[in-house]
């Protein structure tokens, strides 16, 4: 019995992502798997010099740069059965149409939530041995800290608080495991026999706020979680806390956090911000409490290979006529990234 023909795919993105998502072995496999064009990129589902191959493709392999698949897209490739995204979140890029029209969906969001979650764990690790506020007194003073300057510093026992047991959630506390932290969860969506088995207490948010040393946020950025940290919650603190944000910044009040900031009462590691990027004038970028980093969290150089792994692992089993391990449903968008 003759195999199957592989499926005809299409790249949809800034082709500026492709070397690194999908190397040359890489992309010899993918070749193997789809009928592609590896040289051939879209970036306008209008254009005409790529309407011949969009209309006969089944497959989009999307990522960043990609445009909104809508129902203008979905009118350009009328054979797509499936869109393999090799990025994160697929909320802003898949539109109503294509869920109408039963579009199988999948994301490497898996493959993106490693590097966040690394990149989590050593921020904790750091902001525990208060390594950015050494770092500042030490270009200051040129002189090594008394004891009074390290009688609070150290891991054993720190108390961090995750918020939201997302994908990247709880990669972190399975990260966490070896260390000597408490770890507190909030999440609506999590009961406390699974919590417990994450390795973490469940509270409340107010009651993570008031007890951690350290607050890590992981939510997904949806209308019930815009502002979740407001001037009150911000309150619960307690002097001296870290905030580390490496999800959204809209999760946070900028404002009511800015001031927090700047009086010195908590320090922060903030990856994400609400502008991004901030203003060139704001205080942010020079006050010593505040290690700001441009997005950089997520999956950046040789990491977005891993990205490339997952969508071509995908393809495979499309080929074979086997689900995607990967898949979003339209349902669940209501509450993940």
């Amino acid at each position: 019995m003759p195999s199957p023909q592989p499926p005809r795919a299409v790249f949809a993105m800034d082709p500026v992502h492709l070397p690194l998502l999908f190397p040359p072995p890489l992309m010899e496999r993918l070749r193997r798997a789809a009928d592609i064009d590896p040289a051939f990129v879209v970036r306008d589902f209008a254009d005409p010099a790529a309407a011949g191959a969009l209309a006969a493709a089944e497959v989009l392999i999307t990522g960043w740069g990609c445009p909104h698949l809508d129902a203008g897209a979905l009118a350009a490739v009328p054979k797509m059965r499936a869109v393999l995204h090799a990025a994160g979140s697929v909320r802003s890029l898949v539109g109503e149409a294509l869920w109408a029209n039963g579009v199988t969906v999948s994301s490497a969001v898996t493959g993106n939530a490693l590097p966040v979650a690394e990149y989590t764990l050593a921020m904790i690790l750091l902001a525990g041995k208060d390594a950015f506020g050494h770092r500042e007194r030490y270009r200051r003073t040129h002189a090594h800290p008394d004891r009074t300057e390290t009688a609070a510093t150290g891991n054993l026992g720190r108390r961090v608080g995750v918020v939201g047991a997302s994908r990247v959630g709880r990669r972190l506390m399975e990260l966490l495991r070896p260390f000597d932290f408490t770890v507190l969860l909030y999440d609506p969506y999590v009961g406390p026999a699974e919590a417990v088995g994450l390795g973490a207490e469940p509270v409340s948010l107010e009651e993570l706020l008031r007890r951690s040393d350290i607050v890590t946020l992981h939510a997904p950025d949806i209308p019930e979680t815009r502002r979740m940290l407001d001037r009150a919650r911000l309150a619960l603190v307690r002097d001296g806390g870290v905030l580390i944000n490496t999800a959204r910044g809209a999760l946070v009040d900028h404002e009511a956090l800015t001031q927090e900031l700047v009086s010195g009462r908590l320090s922060a590691v903030l990856d994400v911000t609400e502008p991004e990027p901030l203003p060139a004038g704001s205080p942010l970028y020079r006050l010593p409490n505040v290690f700001l980093t441009p997005h950089i969290a997520g999956s950046l150089g040789n990491e977005l290979e891993r990205l490339g792994v997952i969508v071509v692992e995908e393809l495979e089993r499309l080929a074979e006529g086997l689900p995607p391990r990967h898949q979003v449903r339209h349902a669940d968008l209501s509450r993940v990234a």
